[in-house]
Order: structure tokens, then sequence, then C-alpha cells
């Protein structure tokens, strides 16, 4: 039997072209990586375990995890509309909204940290038309227009439709809260989700979902059954890579979070004070802690990935 040879590659061989990824991994991501925990292990552990658990840390990890999953939510659901509609639809100006979704990447997070400021700020064009918006006015809108309905069926309870035990001048407020944080996040994390989904998108097959709707399917028995399950992973991939860049910044979120101990401080802030402080210890422990619950997070969602694909192909 003749022996059959190889295909020739235009890349090196297997062994050059590993020694050559590892060699790169390695300098670019472990060792640096590495170097957070050999630098921490120089703390001893009750000196560890005190600044890590420091009351102001814990208020930034949760902030910081709590906001960069409702952005990495949100871009979830508007990334897939956004390259839905750039996939799928013709109309003007669809190549200038596509180079705009891309954005984020081009500017410098202290640029977009700055523009969210003065746009959302209390004196800024959507943080000023925001503090009308109080719950005084909002009560006065609802029940304005809600009053007609509710007296033809005599339902309207006393003292208005929206007699919420909230303050009067209660009013929304987007910079230096954690919305602004949310809100900073979420601008960051879009193009990571729009970019992950619109190859899947193109490559859908218009007509499965044209059989689809033949066989009597409606619009959402045909997105369920047939166009999500297909985009599900790559969804999820998007929503990690969203997560990733949020959990990590900070030029975009420091400037609108506004840095109020224990309210919109963030982990990343944490680290910088630290290292402002030349405590490299401190600050390589909040990192740390920052990196294993990150790893964690991410470890599941690829998890969900691969088990969604699997049952997606055993499905097919």
């Amino acid at each position: 039997m003749a022996l059959r040879l190889k295909q020739p590659s235009v890349l090196p061989g297997f062994g050059l072209a590993m020694g050559y990824s590892l060699l790169y991994l390695s300098l670019i991501v472990l060792i640096p990586l590495s170097a957070l925990f050999v630098k921490t292990a120089t703390m001893t552990w009750p000196r560890f375990w005190s600044v890590v658990t420091n009351e102001a840390n814990v208020a930034a990890y949760r902030l910081t995890f709590i906001t960069a999953i409702i952005g990495a939510s949100i871009n979830a659901i508007f990334g897939f509309i956004v390259a839905w509609s750039l996939v799928r639809y013709e109309f003007w100006g669809r190549k200038i909204l596509d180079a705009i979704v891309d954005l984020p990447f081009a500017l410098p997070t202290a640029v977009s940290g700055i523009a969210l400021t003065t746009l959302y700020a209390p004196t800024g064009w959507i943080g000023a038309y925001l503090e009308k918006w109080n719950v005084s006015s909002l009560r006065q809108s609802l029940d304005a227009w809600w009053l007609p309905v509710f007296e033809k069926v005599q339902s309207l309870p006393a003292g208005g439709w929206l007699s919420w035990p909230l303050p009067s001048d209660l009013t929304i407020k987007a910079a230096y809260t954690p919305l602004g944080v949310t809100i900073a996040m979420t601008f960051i994390g879009l193009p990571f989700v729009v970019r992950t989904l619109q190859p899947v998108v193109e490559d859908l097959d218009q007509g499965i979902e044209e059989a689809a709707a033949s066989l009597g399917a409606n619009r959402f028995q045909t997105f369920r059954r047939i166009i999500f399950p297909r985009i599900f992973p790559s969804l999820l991939t998007g929503f990690a890579l969203a997560l990733a860049r949020a959990l990590g910044e900070y030029g975009s979120v420091v400037f609108i979070a506004g840095n109020m101990p224990m309210k919109t401080e963030i982990a990343s802030l944490k680290i910088i004070q630290r290292l402002d402080e030349f405590d490299y210890a401190g600050a390589t422990a909040i990192a740390v802690v920052m990196l294993v619950a990150s790893f964690v997070l991410l470890l599941l969602i690829n998890c969900l990935q691969w088990f969604s694909s699997r049952r997606f192909r055993e499905g097919a």
C-alpha cells in the first residue's frame, strides 16, 4: 500500500507553529497573569483577606459585576437588533450606521468617558432632560392619560393611578450614579455583540424561514425554533466578550461614575488607588479577585455555549 503524503501547508510545521504560539501567549498573557499571583503571594493570608474583603472593595466588586452584566445583557438584546437590521434590510445610511458601530473601538476610552459625562451630566443635553422626569411629573402625566379610561370602568384608586410610596421630587439621574456606570459599560460593549452576530445572521438561510412560514409557523415560532437556536451560541460569545470588556473598563467609566466611595467606585478604580499609594501587593490582590471571578463567570458562559451548540447539532 502506497504511503499517503500529507498535504503541504503554507504555514510552518506543527512543532514550530506551536512553539511560536506558546511563546507569544506566554509573553502576552500567561507571564503577566502569573505575576499577579506571584506578587499577591508576598502578602500574608490575614493581610490578603483584609484587603479583598474590605467594605469599599466589596462594594466596588458588586457594582462592577452587576453593571457589567446588565450592560452586556442590554447589548445582547439590542446588538442582535442592530446586527439583524444591518444584514437583512436595505436603507439609506446603512453603511454609515455600520461604521458608527465600531466607534467605541476607535475612540480613546477617556474621550468616550468625557463625552458620556457631558451628555448625561445634570447640565448636559440628555441629563438635563432626564432631570425633568421626576416622579411627580410622571404621576401627573400617567394619571392624565389613564384617568378617562379608569373613570369609565370606575376602578381608579383614590389618589391617582400611581400612588406609590415614593418622594414626589425623586428625579432620574444618570451621571455620577450606577445608571451612568451601566450606560458607559453598554456603550463600550455594543460592537462586540454586533460584530459577532453579523456573520451568523448573514449565513442564515432565508429559505428555511420561508419554508417554516409556508407550513403555518408564525413569526414568533420561526424565530424561536429556527433563528434563535442558530444564533444563540454566537450571541453568548458576543455577550461574553462585552462582559469581559466591561469588567476591565476604566477610562470610559471613571468620569461618568463620579467615584463616590461605597456608591460609584468600580474595581479598576480601587486598583488604581492602591497603585497611587504604592501598595502594589494590595492592587494585585484586588486584581486576582477580579481575575478569578471573571474566569469563573466566563467559564460558565462557555459551558452554556458548548451545551447549546451540542444540543443544536443533536437536534439537527
